[in-house]
């Protein structure tokens, strides 16, 4: 008996044993479970649309199964297959647990890709310029939009717009060019045979004369249309989207040939004026006047460097093409300057009228859709010398200005208001910031005093004369620094603010006049 209850023993714990080593075997092997990796993620808990998809022990390749998935629920479809596919998941860490097998979790995301699937989506082009975009359905409709656009100054059907990869994109997109029909046409199959010895030289000579500009009549040149391209860039990018998103390729022709207004930046040049500007852009000068802020009147002062706004009327597409033309002209000489190295550089007097010439020309003319842009002259006969305008001008950079104080709040800008105190005028000749009494105050500009002292409804005032002309006016100051007949340098310390005169709080009173004539002194101020 003792025997048997041995046995016995010894037969329970093999048992054991080999059970133990099932589990093990099962929890380290069987992919219904993860195993616990020290200090890892080891489960994922997989959301798709946010719905719940599975458990799986992995995380490298969740964007493969969802592959797997759309290419599972495309399977059977005539049509190109869409679906919104958001892939999300949560981590933990555990020893062990059961997971779903990659079955199950692809049968699931199949089920919910379904679910979201994006009906009746057909393939097309999206045609981006600049910012604008439309959406055609095929590369003929896109053809024929960008053709519509060259068509406008072509109406030989010279050139036509073709397709072709964009160079400048790594990913699969296109891009548009233009072509000449010969371009597209002749092909040439092999080489020309040339003519050798006496012929040859003779021919080439011939050539080489029918080339010459100098030599041809005005009848010899080949008159019209010698370059047409595109003036924006035109990318071209495949897209799938439902057919009410898709446009009508006659309508998207009009649009993108259709003059639309948007603003754009003139630079002004030296000896510019408003009307010369107004005259060149075609804008009529109120329209300047009326988008630049800086602008009050047509008589303002404008400087080289400037930036102006004008409007620029373009269509969306915008052309550019070079014509070879014949013109019969008036034409203006180029202006003739004499620099006066005594003046400075907004001094300038007109020694000389112009009076416009006549000619026959031979030009090479840019053009930007309608506006020229830029001329060559090949040929040229003057009937009449044009008589140049003659100026003269300085060569000294003018005095700068600068702000008279740190800090202090505008309290009256210049111009019309109403009249703060009794007896004060209604038409304020300077800027006020107000500033506590005993602010520093600095010359806005090197200069001579011509004034320190009490001024009447300045209060305590400074008159800087400037070498330029013109004078600043510094008023209801508490103390001044200076004296009269003294130079100051820009930036010099030359009073504290105050409150005297005719004032109604501390501040600071500032002028510039030009002429005797008070000006806007924001305007002016660096």
């Amino acid at each position: 008996m003792k025997k048997i209850s041995s046995n016995y023993k010894r037969l329970n714990y093999a048992i054991m044993k080999a059970a133990m080593l099932v589990i093990v075997i099962n929890i380290i092997f069987m992919p219904s479970f993860t195993k616990y990796e020290k200090d890892e993620n080891n489960l994922f808990h997989i959301f798709l649309n946010g719905e719940d998809v599975g458990t799986l022990g992995k995380r490298n390749d969740l964007n493969e199964l969802l592959a797997d998935a759309r290419r599972a629920a495309a399977k059977g479809k005539d049509s190109t297959f869409f679906a919104k596919g958001k892939l999300e998941y949560e981590t933990s860490t555990v020893v062990f647990a059961k997971v779903d097998s990659r079955q199950e979790v692809l049968e699931r995301m199949v089920s919910v890709l379904k679910t979201n699937e994006v009906a009746d989506r057909q393939h097309a082009y999206t045609v981006k310029i600049g910012d604008y975009m439309i959406n055609l359905s095929g590369s003929d409709e896109v053809k024929s939009v960008l053709q519509a656009a060259l068509d406008v100054y072509d109406s030989d059907g010279t050139f036509v717009a073709q397709l072709q990869k964009d160079p400048s994109r790594e990913l699969n997109a296109l891009t548009a060019i233009v072509v000449s029909n010969q371009e597209t046409d002749d092909v040439v199959t092999e080489e020309p045979v040339h003519d050798a010895g006496f012929e040859t030289v003779m021919e080439d000579s011939f050539v080489a004369a029918d080339l010459a500009d100098d030599d041809k009549s005005f009848d010899d040149f080949d008159y019209g249309i010698e370059s047409l391209e595109f003036g924006s860039h035109v990318e071209i990018v495949d897209a799938y989207l439902l057919p009410d998103q898709i446009e009508d390729a006659g309508k998207a022709a009009s649009d993108v040939t259709t003059v639309q207004e948007k603003d754009a930046i003139y630079e002004v040049q030296a000896g510019d004026t408003l009307s010369q500007i107004a005259e060149r852009t075609n804008i009529s000068m109120d329209k300047i006047i009326s988008l630049n802020d800086t602008l009050d009147n047509e008589l303002s002062m404008i400087r080289e460097g400037e930036e102006l706004i004008i409007t620029q009327p373009e269509p969306p597409l915008s052309i550019e093409r070079e014509e070879q033309e014949y013109l019969e002209e008036y034409y203006d000489a180029d202006i003739q300057y004499v620099d006066n190295d005594d003046w400075y550089t907004t001094d300038q007097v007109t020694l000389q009228q112009p009076s416009a010439g006549r000619r026959n020309i031979v030009a090479r003319i840019s053009y930007r859709n309608e506006k020229e842009v830029g001329r060559e002259v090949i040929k040229e006969e003057v009937l009449m010398e044009a008589i140049p305008k003659i100026v003269e001008r300085g060569t000294k950079i003018p005095p700068t200005y600068i702000k008279p104080i740190s800090g202090g709040r505008m309290s009256s800008s210049f111009g019309r208001r109403s009249a703060p105190t009794k007896g004060a005028s209604t038409y304020h000749q300077g800027i006020d910031w107000a500033t506590p009494v005993g602010t520093a105050v600095y010359a806005s500009s090197g200069g001579t005093v011509t004034k320190a002292g009490w001024g009447s409804g300045y209060g305590n005032v400074i008159y800087i004369k400037h070498p330029d002309g013109r004078e600043t006016r510094y008023g209801h100051l508490s103390k001044c620094l200076v004296s009269s007949g003294q130079h100051v340098s820009q930036g010099q310390k030359i009073a504290l603010s105050g409150n005297t005169g005719r004032s109604t709080g501390p501040h600071l009173h500032f002028e510039i006049r030009i002429g005797g004539a008070a000006v806007n002194p924001l305007k002016y101020l660096n």
